[in-house]
């Protein structure tokens, strides 16, 4: 009837096997198929790259990802999961570069971009296989036979009307801008890109001397980026600022801000040293004071003299003071640097003081032949720059640095901050929308929302959407020679304006659409499309449209499918996918894309340490997946802590989840299909009569229905580690309270009523809770259906994934009787505790137990507790001073203050105290008042230690609510049946040893102990009947046998089958 169940907690060779049951039964499919009349519920998958291997943390978001649809599946729900590739940019393009031995945008035109553009595309499906295996193993269910490829021309179709829409919307515009930019990677990176390459770095800066014109004095200004010096055209200073002009120690006159000459030129200051003849002398004397405005347009004579070429064709002037209020105080000498082409406030200032554009660096990062650099990457140019200053006595210093600098995501090449021209989308212009969008969304944590990702919307930046490269969406403007610019919104309008109806059927990428010329509806003469092509992350926030080639088809598909009700990703992805999805979407519709988002934390080691390759630290998935099996970290993950937590991933917390509710889950499962099929029960044929069901068995039906309320309360609420714990406390219920409480009941023979409640119960039980743990743990929940479910009924649903999650019962829900058995179970606990302090063995019966508490409870639980806790009698009383007493002393924290001379006395008098007596007054008064000397002391309870202890021959446990007495006092017979219990446990450790199948009959032989043959003896036929044996031989040893040591009495005993 029932499949053996094996109690080897290896769960990793039974999910292979469930993993191709699912495959070889469509199971994916047909949980779809099951539910395509079901309201829909849209889950957005983030899409991976394909020639990237997954790590880690891919099984963390998998595993996010899986179950919340899983559940909504089980829930009724129709729930489209399209698997999508993301297969476009620099990623790709540097590992064919690698692939082909290139180097570099040059090295790839030699080689050619049609045979480079076909390696791109066979390269993104390197690790396809490898994903999907990974999938697989993992239990992440997608549809990956119908994916969305970002690469597709029905894709970039989409992306262009989403494109040309912007356009329309005069949002669109090339812009000559300060960009970050990979001279490595040869173009600029979004502001988002940025966000994701920030290194510490140890670099030199420069305190420069500027001549001033006409004067022998210098301007003191401060740079970090020494390489862009050669580029100057001004300096800058704060309107507001006090400035000075002083006369320095090293013989220089100087210009800089006051609040900073300490800072600055501290350091020439000379300390008096008498014995040397040594005088004192000032860092400096001030000569004169200003305002910053005061040296507006004050000229200086140039550091180098590279730009003056340059300037001079410009015809603008330069080499000046100037004013902004960008300059602050916090560091460097209140006087900053002026070169536009390399950043954001220089080109501010440049364009309000119309100064010159000079940029002595190429688009590789490499100084220009304007300089005595050429060729030298320019953040390698700092040193030369330096030597060359020093040599030239401009140098005043050149201080060491630590600060936090942004590096290519992609190839770990600084960046710099270069003006380039480049196609941006002017998100400011939607800056209000996106903020009101972003209100919409539930974000899980609420303060990501609020917070990191508020913070950018609030911030936000016009996109720089262009990338000068190769691998990626083409972007869809032509140009005219006349000046005419026209964005393309689909293949039949390239095919119209080229008039030629092949045009719409070229591949749109670059170089084969670069070859079609379109006809000006300005001059008639012939359009050329730009080179750039799209930032691929424009690509991944498209796919909530673009994965259904709208708006060219299927309309109504993404209208019910848009937005979607669910997504998530690592935290990184709120400069991501996260925004560029929310600015689309926004842009194009005005709406939020997704109304939930779930943000998970980064995956760390067990130290708290990032992972990575270079500090050894770093989890295989695949090695992870082999050794604990998917169902064991995906628990570990949903429990371990709320999702947007870092996790601490370690061998050591896996297996414990695994051990603690996974592995008890099955034990007790193990445990049912053990003697069910001992009894060949068949649960189809009987009824749950709940009327006729004892009380342990309402309790167990009444938890269920609790729990099973509460998991689907806290997943249709996202509060996954909440569903999970409550999962996990049932499950240690049921097999740690319940089925230990009840297993006689199975051991029964025959087929009783109360076997068949009992039975009946348990299997109701696991096959609701595996239900609903089934989203959570889909592998070992579909081998326990399989074996209990569809082994006893051909006709239920093929798999557990095809089932709904559990209803429930409110009939069966007794809040009543939860919380009586909540009691006893507190009851019981201390009373472990209390055994434990007293070091009397739980199978050592003590005589009497007493329980102080603001409840009593009727004999039905008092005898749950006296079979429990191994006592003859628990009685409730309302006073147990009797056996224990309290001893006070005083808070030193607290009462040292108050009365710091009294303190020995106070010790003295509380040490003299009755203790329940002074236990009463605080209890009734609040406070324990009392003289001490002439001083009237008054001690509240948290002015006291206060610690119960007990009379001898009693050992009590309290929890403020709850006081609980032993007496430990053991008469002769309680100490026999202590023996007779412990010889039961051997014999019974002794059958399992030896391999005794459970109903097999045996003999015991015991010898060399006359206490222990008495005591057996005695209770020769008690014993007999726990063991299942049919004699008990004395004085011989026979079968398979042991030394014992029983409490003390060393012991031999053999058991053998008859």
């Amino acid at each position: 009837m029932y499949d053996k169940v094996s109690t080897n907690l290896n769960f990793v060779e039974r999910e292979k096997k469930t993993e191709q049951f699912w495959k070889d039964n469509d199971i994916f499919r047909k949980s779809m198929e099951n539910r395509k009349e079901g309201e829909t519920y849209t889950f957005y998958d983030g899409p991976p790259t394909a020639n990237g291997k997954p790590h880690i943390g891919h099984v963390l978001t998998r595993v996010i990802k899986d179950m919340i649809p899983r559940y909504r599946t089980m829930k009724g729900y129709m729930v489209p999961r399209k698997a999508g590739w993301d297969t476009h940019g620099l990623p790709v393009e540097l590992e064919v570069e690698k692939l082909l031995g290139l180097d570099g945008k040059d090295q790839i035109e030699e080689y050619g971009m049609e045979p480079f553009i076909e390696k791109c595309k066979e390269s993104v499906w390197k690790y396809k296989g490898m994903w999907e295996d990974f999938s697989g193993t993992v239990g992440f269910w997608a549809d990956m036979d119908n994916p969305y490829v970002t690469y597709d021309n029905d894709f970039i179709e989409s992306e262009w009307w989403a494109l040309k829409e912007i356009w329309n919307k005069k949002l669109l515009y090339k812009g000559f801008k300060i960009v970050p930019y990979c001279p490595r990677c040869g173009t600029p990176l979004s502001s988002q890109e940025v966000a994701q390459g920030y290194k510490d770095v140890k670099e030199r800066s420069a305190i420069a001397r500027f001549k001033v014109k006409g004067e022998d004095a210098y301007i003191l200004a401060w740079t970090t980026t020494p390489w862009t010096l050669p580029s100057n055209v001004a300096l800058c200073v704060n309107p507001v600022e006090d400035y000075v002009k002083v006369k320095a120690n090293d013989g220089f006159v100087y210009y800089m801000a006051k609040a900073l000459l300490d800072t600055v030129l501290g350091k020439l200051a000379v300390k008096a040293d008498e014995e040397n003849g040594v005088e004192a002398q000032a860092a400096y004397e001030i000569l004169e004071t200003y305002k910053g405005k005061d040296l507006e347009y004050k000229e200086y004579e140039p550091l180098f003299d590279f730009a003056n070429e340059v300037i001079a064709k410009q015809e603008k002037k330069a080499h000046f003071v100037t004013c902004d209020s960008y300059v602050t105080l916090t560091d460097g000498t209140g006087v900053v640097h002026i070169a536009p082409a390399f950043g954001e406030d220089d080109a501010k200032v440049g364009r309000n003081y119309d100064l010159p554009f000079v940029q002595l660096v190429d688009g590789k990062g490499e100084m220009t032949a304007e300089t005595a650099y050429a060729g030298v990457f320019c953040k390698d140019a700092d040193k030369m720059v330096l030597t060359d200053l020093e040599k030239a006595n401009l140098l005043y210093d050149a201080p060491k640095f630590e600060h936090s600098y942004p590096h290519c995501w992609r190839c770990d090449t600084p960046l710099i901050y270069y003006a380039r021209e480049s196609w941006f989308i002017k998100m400011t212009e939607v800056k209000d929308d996106l903020i009101a969008n972003n209100n919409t969304i539930n974000w899980i944590p609420e303060s990501i929302g609020t917070g990191r990702f508020g913070n950018w919307l609030e911030n936000v930046q016009d996109w720089g959407v262009s990338r000068n490269r190769y691998w990626g969406t083409p972007m869809n403007i032509w140009e005219c020679e006349c000046g005419h610019q026209h964005a393309v919104g689909s293949r039949a309008e390239l095919a119209e304006m080229a008039g030629d109806p092949k045009a719409a059927e070229v591949e749109l990428h670059r170089p084969y659409i670069d070859e079609v010329k379109i006809n000006c509806p300005k001059c008639g003469g012939k359009m050329t499309r730009i080179p750039e092509v799209l930032d691929c992350w424009f690509d991944s926030g498209a796919m909530p449209f673009a994965q259904h080639h709208y708006p060219f088809e299927n309309k109504d598909l993404f209208e019910q499918q848009f937005p979607a009700d669910f997504i998530s990703e690592a935290v990184d992805q709120t400069r991501g996918w996260f925004y560029t999805l929310l600015a689309e979407s926004t842009l194009l519709f005005n709406k939020a894309p997704y109304k939930n988002v779930i943000v998970l934390g980064h995956v760390q080691d067990e130290n708290g340490q990032k992972m990575s390759k270079s500090k050894g630290n770093a989890v295989d998935p695949f090695s992870a997946l082999e050794t604990h099996g998917a169902d064991a970290i995906r628990w570990y993950f949903y429990i371990n802590s709320a999702p947007w937590l870092p996790n601490r991933f370690h061998d050591k917390a896996v297996t414990e989840g695994q051990r603690k509710f996974m592995g008890t889950l099955w034990n007790t499962y193990a445990f049912y299909v053990l003697y069910a099929e001992i009894d060949q029960f068949d649960p189809s044929k009987y009824e749950l009569d709940y009327d006729k069901l004892p009380v342990m068995d309402k309790w167990l039906l009444s938890k269920l229905n609790t729990v099973v309320g509460q998991v689907d309360d806290n997943l249709a609420n996202y509060r996954i580690p909440e569903a999970a714990r409550a999962l996990s406390d049932f499950v240690d219920e049921m097999s740690n309270w319940y089925v230990r409480r009840s297993r006689d009941r199975y051991w029964a023979k025959g087929m009783e009523q109360d076997k068949i409640n009992a039975y009946m119960t348990l299997y109701t039980a696991l096959v609701t809770i595996s239900k609903a743990a089934a989203p959570m743990i889909p592998f070992m929940t579909e081998d326990i259906y399989q074996n209990l479910v569809r082994n006893i009924d051909k006709t239920a649903p093929e798999s557990i994934h095809l089932c709904d999650f559990p209803e429930v019962n409110e009939k069966f829900i007794d809040k009543d009787l939860e919380d009586k058995m909540e009691k006893v179970l507190d009851i019981v606990v201390m009373g472990r505790a209390a055994r434990n302090a007293s070091n009397i063995k739980n199978r050592q019966p003590i005589g009497q137990m007493y329980v102080k508490a603001a409840f009593e409870l009727s004999e039905f639980y008092k005898e749950i507790i006296e079979d429990e806790l191994n006592v003859k009698n628990v009685a409730f009383t309302e006073d147990v001073r009797n056996f224990t007493t309290y001893t006070f002393k005083p808070q030193l924290k607290t009462v040292g203050p108050k009365y710091g001379k009294q303190l020995g006395g106070i010790k003295e008098h509380l040490s003299a105290l009755d203790g329940n007596a002074a236990m009463d007054e605080l209890e009734s008064v609040g406070a324990l008042k009392f003289m001490v000397g002439d001083t009237e002391v008054e001690l509240t309870k948290e002015d006291l230690l206060i610690e119960m202890t007990q009379m001898e021959g009693y050992v009590s446990e309290n929890n403020n609510n709850i006081t609980v007495v032993l007496d430990t006092n053991l008469t002769e017979e309680l100490i026999e049946e202590g023996y007779v219990r412990e010889i039961i446990s051997k014999v019974q450790t002794m059958r399992k040893e030896a391999d005794f199948e459970v109903m097999d009959k045996i003999n015991i032989y015991i010898a060399n102990n006359e206490r222990i043959v008495k005591i057996l003896e005695n209770n020769k036929d008690k014993i007999m009947s726990e063991v299942l044996a049919n004699d008990v031989i004395f004085g011989i040893i026979d079968g398979y046998n042991k030394e014992w040591n029983i409490n003390g009495e060393d012991v031999a005993i053999g058991v053998k089958k008859c």
